[in-house]
């Protein structure tokens, strides 16, 4: 897959997606994101595909505004990066392939000033199936993208994270080894960039749905986070003490999904369920990762 012509205009921003196998949800989005653009305000969108296996040639045709490259490296953040390098534009827009953006997003990214840094927004979660919630829709309810207490530790999530070229330039690209997103925002906090929430800066991201779509999620941010770490040996010895306290903490969590206020009781008791299970899973593979080490996972 190569890029579109190039329009023959300045952009004042690029929106960057990366996408890999999710054809379906790169439709919903583009489909909420295309009608904000307006000749007025030039922005240039570019879908970062994975390399999907997946035919989404109907995608590229339907829409003739964006352009499509393909990233080879494996992972969302060398699709990220690919995206950034294939556009000259001065700011940065970034949001995700099964995000749905408000119909004002567009507006209001370009509204905020462009100044170097970055600017976080509201990630609001919603379920694709219908009622009752399964034990992972109901965790991702309770504790999925809680972007304002993200952004007071120094980063937010890239389903919704805007910043400039200058910035990303100075901070260099993700990097897929670890949790990119946290990863880049410290990087960028420890260089002098500021970050700052926005709430109505808007997009929706759908729970994930079953128990095995939310363990490959955890499995591949354990793996992140513990060669963010180090794997020399004081540093997997710490990984390994910590596993305990994740095994344990679940415990401290659970009057948090026993008020949340959009659960029923069927719910509630399924997500303490998922909850428990879920820490003592992540404590296993801490523990394993800290006895044998392992190899990056870059799903």
């Amino acid at each position: 897959m190569s890029a579109q012509a190039p329009h023959d205009q300045d952009f004042l921003a690029a929106v960057v997606i990366p996408h890999f196998n999710d054809g379906a949800r790169l439709r919903k989005c583009l489909t909420a994101l295309i009608p904000q653009l307006t000749p007025a305000r030039p922005v240039d969108v570019i879908v970062a595909d994975n390399n999907s296996t997946e035919d989404i040639s109907a995608i590229i045709t339907d829409f003739p505004q964006v352009r499509f490259v393909t990233a080879l490296k494996k992972g969302a953040a060398e699709a990220r990066n690919m995206g950034v390098h294939h556009s000259t534009a001065p700011r940065l827009f970034f949001i995700d392939a099964d995000c749905i953006p408000a119909p004002n997003w567009l507006d209001m990214a370009l509204d905020q000033t462009a100044e170097d840094g970055m600017i976080g927004g509201t990630v609001t979660v919603f379920d694709e199936t219908p009622p009752p919630r399964s034990g992972a829709e109901a965790f991702e309810t309770v504790f999925a993208f809680h972007q304002q207490s993200y952004i007071a530790r120094g980063f937010s999530v890239t389903a919704n994270l805007l910043t400039t070229r200058a910035t990303f330039d100075a901070v260099g690209d993700f990097n897929p080894r670890v949790v990119e997103d946290s990863d880049w925002c410290h990087r960028a906090g420890a260089l002098g960039y500021g970050i700052r929430f926005v709430p109505e800066l808007k997009v929706a991201h759908p729970t994930r749905q079953n128990w095995a779509a939310l363990r490959k999620k955890w499995r591949r941010t354990t793996s992140e986070n513990y060669f963010a770490g180090g794997t020399h040996a004081k540093a997997r010895l710490c990984w390994g003490l910590r596993a305990f306290a994740v095994a344990g903490s679940g415990l401290l969590h659970i009057p948090r999904a026993l008020r949340h206020h959009a659960l029923n009781g069927p719910e509630k008791r399924a997500v303490v369920v998922t909850l428990l299970r879920l820490r003592l899973v992540r404590a296993g593979w801490m523990l394993k990762q800290a006895i044998f080490d392992e190899p990056p996972i870059n799903t």
